[in-house]
């Protein structure tokens, strides 16, 4: 079996970061959503998803971006292309994915089509996506109407298009496209269209190319060209494509058996909405005027433009499958583009390099079941990486014909006028969430340092640049909001993604390491005196990435409560990142002396918020509560406001907050500590441990050093000791809490019946602060409908505490054994506890004895349909109860972890 560098995919890849083929240029980059984003909003009271919507769409041309279906585009975004359908009977093109806003959805913003990425490399040698598009009139209104009227019921389900029948009797198109390179800058384009349905139905297909708008907003900008070129084929059409960057060549779109090609323009019909007049009869709705409103006026009969489409008019009868092929090539002089073996040889190759290269990046025996968990885990990755353009500056101040109104200049992000971005990144979900999150980022380098760990480095370094870094310090958060903060996971990722990539392509990237270090200093800087009120090393920071988790706000703090919140999982993030800091410090220590001070810096940092948390000051505050073996949050009041007399209260709500603390474990081997440039880190770690002070008393933080009773010797850190972890594990192993058949709830269960309420205190219309346990979506409007920490899992927190498990296990042995579940008799190392928590969360997705895959729930296509039940989604969260699969749906990011998790599980199972 070939090592992962050995085989085809890996020699392009390596070739690629040598800089001799760019083998990257061209990849899914196009957005699946571009319209209702912070980027391209331009209205007076800041609310993207009414500015520019999805029927708005259609009409104006994207300041910042571009979107289509199934589509790809180069790294700069110069030139796209995607595939546009029309089935007779809507009343518009299908051009990009529909869904519901936040305010339309009744559990937020949701994307209401099927499609599913079914294959990708890298590299992009070779891509695979499939869509499934409905033979009746699409329900645009319908799934609007409906949705709306479930507002008024919380515990509604959301109306999904299946519900609306339009897939009965199988009346729908698969449309499969794929994707294969010849060269770096030469790639085929194959279409298969296939009837599901029981009789002929009518197709029309436009593969389209065009030119991201980049010329209508400032006097001097150059515009390009599409245009046709004549062959001397008489059943090919040839598009030439001539761009204005001088870093982009030529290219050229070849199509065979199209009835004529489509030209437009990329730009706005300022007619549609009222306004000007437009620039050009060309717009970029052209299409859509030609083919469904029949306006032959509305193409270009000198077939030039910025857009541009061959037209297949297509009947399928049932059950047929048709193939349409073009190709997408840098050469002008293709003798013959579509040679029939030399297609089908090439698809071969480039799917068979694509199962070489994931059987050896996994080189272990699976099931068929889990190999697709994980490959469809891996490549829904890839295909979410997305140009991503935002320059906030020029967004600020607006453009020619398009200025913002005076409140943006002190509104969203005014204060990261700095911020430059325009790159390839990661994206959460790339129709629900088409724009980076800093710990979502952090936890796709996680399955990607698997498949490249080069791409994600760059990743982890994106956020830390002169260009998107805050002067202060500040890693940005996301686009709606800069200025908010997530988890300071970023160390932890980037030590992850150098320790995979060491260990599977056989080195370590210590300038990397060295890289990130010095600009993750600067953020725990900034984290240190912006968000520790007091001095005590307790620390704030709002909702954390965790959204509604808690009975209010925690970024905003109602005016009846007042005060602040001392945060148990803020301060036991930075209790991970100090020991993050310090573990990568000793690494780089051991060859470069400089960094030992660096490490007992951030040693010292750790023993500092270690004894904070875990002991009470003296006025009683313990974030610590040692009669319910728990860590809570304790809220301050100010404005003169008491309870019971008291300034604080510790809120005494069981979630994921007060698991937060298990995540900051590290250990050091011995073997690694006696490196000799480690002297004098060692010199002064003992001087620590044996002088007695209180930060070492071990009385409130577990040191452990020389150790012999584990399965590892060397130094163990961590902010809980064991006998408070068995406290905490009881209750996070307890099914009636914490523990579902699919992983760990966000919300101890024991709030179902038991809601907390927070006392002494109500809301304006007099209902109390409350939280009561919810397995799926949220009842509340708190954040949007599904930004939900009320049960459901997530697997960014379970993905955390299981590798945390493994560090405690690793240092305390097998003797150490907990109850799992609590109350059943059965005791497990820590180890197998890890491994539990790992098998249930992977079966989720896969098929039970019945052949159901719990993520699906009762959706009887996806579960008994074979044209549906292999396709696999990776949601935002899962069910509490069942694991069904809730949230954004298209590998919502950190759910790839899961690929993660299959690879470990195997491999230890194997060893």
């Amino acid at each position: 079996m070939d090592h992962i560098q050995d085989t085809e995919e890996g020699r392009r890849l390596t070739l690629t970061q040598q800089g001799t083929a760019h083998w990257k240029h061209w990849g899914p980059y196009l957005s699946d959503r571009q319209w209702g984003t912070v980027r391209e909003d331009y209205s007076a009271d800041g609310q993207p998803w009414t500015y520019l919507t999805h029927d708005d769409a259609r009409f104006r041309a994207y300041r910042w971006g571009e979107d289509g279906i199934a589509g790809l585009c180069d790294a700069d975004q110069c030139l796209c292309f995607g595939v546009t359908l029309w089935n007779g009977q809507d009343d518009r093109l299908k051009e990009r994915l529909f869904g519901l806003t936040n305010g339309e959805g009744n559990h937020g913003e949701d994307v209401k089509e099927y499609y599913f990425y079914l294959d990708n490399v890298p590299s992009h040698a070779y891509m695979k996506c499939l869509y499934k598009y409905p033979q009746t009139k699409f329900p645009y209104e319908d799934l609007r109407a409906e949705n709306n009227r479930r507002k008024a019921d919380p515990a509604s389900f959301e109306y999904e298009l299946l519900d609306t029948g339009i897939f009965n009797e199988q009346r729908y198109f698969d449309v499969l496209v794929e994707y294969a390179k010849y060269t770096p800058e030469d790639i085929l384009i194959q279409l298969s269209i296939t009837n599901r349905g029981p009789e002929a139905a009518p197709l029309y297909v436009l593969p389209t190319l065009w030119f991201r708008n980049t010329w209508s907003w400032g006097p001097d900008l150059k515009k390009p060209v599409l245009h046709t070129r004549l062959t001397t084929q008489p059943d090919i059409h040839m598009i030439e494509a001539q761009g204005t960057d001088p870093d982009m060549d030529p290219m050229w779109l070849y199509a065979t058996g199209a009835e004529r090609v489509l030209f437009t323009e990329n730009e706005t019909n300022n007619v549609h909405f009222g306004w000007e007049a437009n620039s050009s009869p060309y717009v970029k709705d052209g299409f859509e005027q030609y083919l469904v409103h029949g306006q032959q006026a509305a193409v270009n009969p000198l077939e030039t433009g910025t857009k541009a489409a061959p037209l297949y008019q297509l009947q399928i009868a049932a059950g047929e499958t048709r193939v349409l092929r073009l190709r997408l090539s840098n050469s002008a002089i293709l003798e013959d583009p579509f040679a029939e073996q030399q297609c089908q040889e090439l698809l071969q190759r480039r799917r068979q390099e694509a199962d070489a290269f994931y059987q050896a990046v996994t080189p272990f025996t699976l099931s068929d079941d889990l190999l697709t968990i994980q490959r469809q885990a891996f490549v829904g990755m890839l295909w979410n990486k997305q140009f991503y353009s935002y320059v906030v500056r020029d967004w600020l101040k607006g453009d020619v014909d398009y200025s913002p109104p005076p409140q943006r200049k002190s509104g969203r992000n005014a204060g990261w006028q700095h911020l430059f971005m325009k790159d390839i990144i990661s994206m959460p979900d790339n129709w629900e969430y088409p724009w980076f999150a800093a710990w979502d980022l952090a936890f796709h380098a996680i399955p990607l340092a698997m498949i490249d760990p080069a791409f994600a480095k760059q990743q982890m370094l994106a956020l830390m640049q002169p260009w998107s870094m805050h002067p202060n310090g500040q890693i940005p958060a996301y686009e709606w909001s800069f200025n908010d903060l997530n988890p300071p996971v970023q160390a932890w990722a980037v030590w992850r993604v150098y320790k995979i990539e060491a260990k599977m392509y056989g080195l370590g990237d210590r300038f990397f390491l060295e890289q990130a270090f010095q600009k993750l200093s600067l953020y725990f800087t900034w984290w240190l005196n912006r968000k520790d009120i007091d001095g005590n090393d307790i620390f704030q920071g709002g909702f954390l990435g965790l959204d509604n988790i808690g009975p209010f706000d925690r970024s905003n703090i109602p005016a009846g409560i007042s005060g602040y919140l001392d945060q148990s999982d803020a301060t036991g993030w930075m209790g991970m990142f100090s020991l993050n800091m310090l573990r990568i410090a000793v690494e780089l220590a051991s060859q470069d002396e400089t960094y030992e001070q660096m490490a007992i810096q951030y040693l010292l940092h750790f023993l500092f918020i270690a004894r904070a948390i875990n002991e009470s000051a003296e006025n009683g505050e313990s974030l610590w509560d040692d009669v319910d073996g728990f860590y809570y949050d304790v809220l301050h009041f100010a404005d003169g406001i008491e309870i019971d007399g008291e300034k604080f209260i510790s809120m005494k709500l069981r979630s994921v907050v007060g698991l937060v603390p298990l995540l900051a474990i590290e250990g050091i081997d011995i073997a690694f500590l006696q490196s000799a440039k480690l002297a004098d880190f060692r010199q002064r770690f003992d001087s620590l441990l044996s002088s007695g002070t209180e930060l070492t008393s071990h009385e409130d933080v577990e040191i452990k050093g020389d150790m012999d009773s584990g399965l590892m010797q060397g130094i163990m850190l961590s902010l809980v000791k064991p006998e408070r972890l068995k406290r905490i594990l009881a209750r996070l192993l307890d099914e009636n809490e914490f523990l579902s058949p699919y992983g760990i709830r966000s919300l101890s269960k024991y709030h179902e019946q038991h809601p907390y309420i927070l006392p002494g205190l109500h809301m304006a219309d007099g209902q109390p602060y409350q939280v009561q346990y919810m397995p799926a979506e949220s009842r509340i409007k708190d954040f949007g409908g599904n930004s939900n920490w009320r049960g459901p899992i997530w697997f960014p927190i379970n993905f955390l505490l299981i590798e945390a498990l493994q560090k405690f296990h690793q240092y305390l042995g097998n003797d150490f054994k907990v109850e799992c579940p609590t109350g059943s008799g059965q005791f497990m190392t820590l180890w197998e506890v890890a491994a539990e928590l790992s098998t249930r969360l992977i079966s989720i997705f896969q098929q039970d004895a019945t052949g159901n895959r719990p993520v699906y729930g009762g959706i009887a296509p996806f579960q008994q349909d074979p044209n549906w039940k292999d396709l696999i989604l990776f949601y935002e969260y899962f069910h509490g109860d069942n694991g069904a699969g809730l949230g954004a749906s298209h590998q919502t990011g950190w759910t790839g972890l899961v690929a993660k998790l299959i690879q470990q599980q195997t491999e230890h199972t194997i060893s």
